[in-house]
């Protein structure tokens, strides 16, 4: 349930409702737009119901939120949410790049390649320390020396690091290395560490899952922002259909649907959404168009020698290309790269 205040409603009179609803049991999220304050009620129906909401002063109206996913609903926050990454926002009219290795191999090629996405005016390095993979026998990730290296580039480019959290255990020393949290498709439905990153206030970009819905998607988000940290950046990465001409099946009509459905930002990776390297340049194109607030790519100086995703890590040289062409519509539909 959403309580929206009057325009006129004082500090102390959100801070009494505040503490009403909290003293029968119900969670309080405070959401402030640009003309009215919204406080979203979390907790058993029949708690809300009993209480008087309506007569509370500087309440306006009462309005039942039927999504399932409520934090993370448009009718909880109209306003587009802007996440702030020291200095660089995800969801504003700037399209951010996300760009790196799939894993980190080494320093050298790290720093690297760091500067490459620097030079292109990326603000944000990915790369994998520790690597989810089908076969337990392939390249696994470097571990804490990985997340010192990824600390190092930022260090040498003012990059923010984005990298990915397999394992609740690791998320201390995750949580001290990274600017951004990743959690990829595969843990999209691991409640425990959704719940676990959510107690954290550290932005978190979730993967939809390998046959996730859209409303699964919202859920696992949902778990995220029930904890607190409503610094959700949502990323589609593919789904897995019948079609085996690409590695997955890119749904970028998901992204004009969840605009219309959450506030939170959304975002592409069209490496892992078609797997091939000559394809990821017309789906980034698409993406832009279809108005991601951001673009996650993978790119690599010699793909031939990469240990993990090579065919679909882009070389330097292709990498620019793309960025040139992604500038231009950017500009055509109102925004920039």
């Amino acid at each position: 349930m959403i309580i929206v205040l009057r325009p006129d409603a004082t500090d102390e009179q959100i801070a009494h409702v505040k503490e009403k609803l909290e003293a029968v049991g119900l969670a309080v999220h405070v959401s402030k737009g640009k003309e009215r304050t919204v406080l979203g009620a979390i907790g058993d129906e029949r708690v809300l119901m009993e209480q008087p909401i309506g007569a509370f002063p500087g309440v306006e109206k009462v309005v039942p939120i039927l999504k399932p996913y409520k934090l993370a609903s448009r009718e909880f926050h109209a306003d587009n949410t802007i996440i702030n990454i020291n200095g660089a926002a995800i969801g504003d009219k700037k399209i951010q790049l996300i760009a790196g290795p799939c894993a980190v191999e080494n320093r050298e090629m790290l720093i690297g390649i760091a500067k490459e996405i620097k030079d292109e005016g990326g603000m944000f390095i990915r790369g994998g320390a520790f690597k989810p993979r089908t076969s337990p026998y392939t390249f696994q990730g470097l571990g804490l020396e990985g997340l010192k290296y990824l600390a190092e580039a930022r260090d040498k480019t003012g990059l923010r690091v984005v990298t990915e959290l397999m394992d609740p255990r690791d998320l201390e020393m995750v949580n001290e290395y990274a600017d951004v949290i990743q959690i990829g498709a595969r843990n999209m439905q691991n409640f425990r560490l959704l719940q676990e990153v959510g107690n954290y206030d550290k932005p978190v970009i979730l993967k939809r899952g390998l046959s996730a819905t859209i409303k699964e998607f919202l859920m696992s988000a949902e778990y995220i922002m029930s904890r607190g940290n409503h610094k959700v950046i949502l990323c589609e990465r593919g789904i897995r259909t019948f079609e085996t001409a690409t590695r997955n099946t890119l749904d970028l009509s998901a992204v004009p649907v969840l605009k219309q459905l959450t506030h939170l930002p959304v975002i592409v990776d069209p490496s892992h959404g078609v797997g091939k390297w000559d394809l990821v340049t017309p789906m980034a194109r698409a993406a832009v168009a279809a108005g991601a607030d951001g673009i996650l790519v993978e790119i690599h100086p010699n793909p031939e020698n990469a240990l993990s995703d090579g065919e679909q890590s882009l070389k330097i040289s292709v990498f620019k290309e793309m960025m040139r062409q992604l500038r231009l519509i950017a500009q055509a539909v109102g925004r920039e790269i």
